[in-house]
């Protein structure tokens, strides 16, 4: 959400930064809209000021025994409380036009965010590891993970229909242990905190994160007024709605582990096949609340907490800075984090860490007051994900592979598989 005020000030700024979004100027308009409240509302001002008048000059009309002018002037407040009433719902409206016209403006990016219009316009920052190499030809994960009986799309099928699965016996316990683990490194080694959070949120939570109003589609949604969260971004960072914190508890790092839920409404015919993309899925989510002057030094903390669940897995990896194109609606700044999968002999992203600047705080009113400072000023949130854990069990079957369709467990990982050094088929 953007400050109009600012807009108004710094219309080439605002229209120069959507362009980079690949945008229409909308700073002409925006105001324009703007103005239309600004006027209105100085004309109830001054129909109230005279409202005001009017009724002090009724007790001196009365005092002065002068019926008919006291009269003239009770019909003249009458006539201005229909109007102010009136005008009042008009107000209501241009207010109502202003925010829903600014609600769907995604983030301006930062100036080092790279030109582009999608994400062949992606600048590579770093590649760690080499992609893993194998003396025979590597299966995609469904394939492995099917043919040790373990990974069932069938029986999700039949009870949810696409884009579900059933995961069984070691395949189950493997996915719970990558949250477990991912869990247990950010919060003793990363200063993280663990939250369990509601997977159920109200309009204004999605509003204030971004999700709405103009991504609903892409969300689900109960029959009661609930959605489903896409992911615990929308909880964690919505701790802070509507609160005033004291400079020095910030940076606050928050994490969950939950399912999180997408109608992938523009995925038709993409990643059909699989646990890619899916419905309902598993996330470790790392969210954090900043000063403005700390957040940009976060992202890179954040990112790099990401990366080391991949470096503690041994899973190659290569970390690249989004396009304005290929941003997220929130995004001033964005890191992709995408693993190697040998089945599919690509990158794939496995996290995408984000700074927002103080675009979700003025959604939610989160707010700080500085050391020795009188003034509030809004935080600056962040979010990304430290991993996905479905994408990282994915990326373990691929990279841990072995030629007779068994998988060698991570190190890392044994302790939370009870020792379990190998998944092998099924009996």
């Amino acid at each position: 959400m953007f400050d109009i005020k600012w807009i108004r000030e710094n219309p080439e700024a605002f229209d120069a930064g959507l362009a980079k979004r690949g945008l229409s100027p909308l700073s002409a308009e925006l105001i324009a809209l703007d103005e239309a409240r600004r006027s209105h509302v100085t004309k109830l001002q001054e129909a109230q000021a005279r409202r005001n008048a009017a009724s002090r000059e009724i007790g001196k009309a009365k005092a002065a025994k002068d019926e008919a002018t006291a009269n003239a002037l009770m019909a003249e407040v009458a006539t201005l409380k229909d109007e102010l009433a009136k005008g009042e719902e008009v107000e209501r409206d241009l207010d109502g036009k202003l925010r829903d016209a600014l609600s769907v403006i995604p983030n301006l990016p930062l100036a080092e965010v790279p030109l582009g219009k999608d994400e062949k316009d992606n600048v590579e920052v770093r590649k760690v590891g080499a992609p893993t190499q194998f003396a025979f030809a590597p299966k995609q994960h469904f394939e492995i993970g099917e043919g040790l009986g373990l990974m069932d799309f069938a029986t999700a099928s039949k009870i949810s229909g696409a884009r579900f699965v059933v995961l069984k016996g070691a395949l189950a316990r493997l996915e719970r242990a990558l949250g477990a683990f991912m869990l247990d490194l950010h919060t003793s080694e990363f200063g993280y905190t663990e939250n369990i959070v509601p997977l159920l949120v109200k309009d204004h939570a999605a509003y204030g994160t971004g999700n709405l109003p103009k991504f609903a589609e892409d969300l689900f949604r109960t029959e009661n007024g609930f959605w489903l969260i896409p992911t615990a971004e929308v909880s964690l960072t919505n701790f802070v709605r509507d609160e005033i914190l004291e400079e020095d508890k910030l940076p606050m790092r928050l994490t969950a582990h939950t399912p999180c839920f997408r109608s992938e409404a523009g995925a038709a015919g993409r990643d059909t096949r699989g646990m890619i993309r899916q419905h309902q899925f598993s996330k470790v989510e790392l969210v954090s609340i900043t000063t403005p002057e700390e957040s940009l030094p976060e992202h890179e903390r954040m990112t790099a907490c990401a990366e080391e669940v991949l470096k503690r897995l041994g899973l190659p990896f290569r970390t690249i800075l989004l396009c304005t194109g290929d941003m997220g609606f929130a995004s001033q700044k964005t890191y992709d984090i995408e693993v190697w999968l040998p089945g599919e002999n690509t990158y794939r992203e496995i996290s995408s860490c984000s700074v927002c600047g103080d675009f979700q705080a003025r959604r939610m009113n989160a707010r700080f007051k500085p050391k020795g400072g009188k003034d509030t000023r809004f935080v600056h949130t962040l979010n990304g994900s430290g991993l996905a854990v479905g994408r990282t069990l994915i990326a373990v079957l691929e990279n841990y592979q072995q030629a007779d369709g068994s998988v060698v467990i991570p190190e890392a990982l044994r302790p939370y598989m009870g020792g379990l050094a190998v998944i092998e088929k099924a009996a």
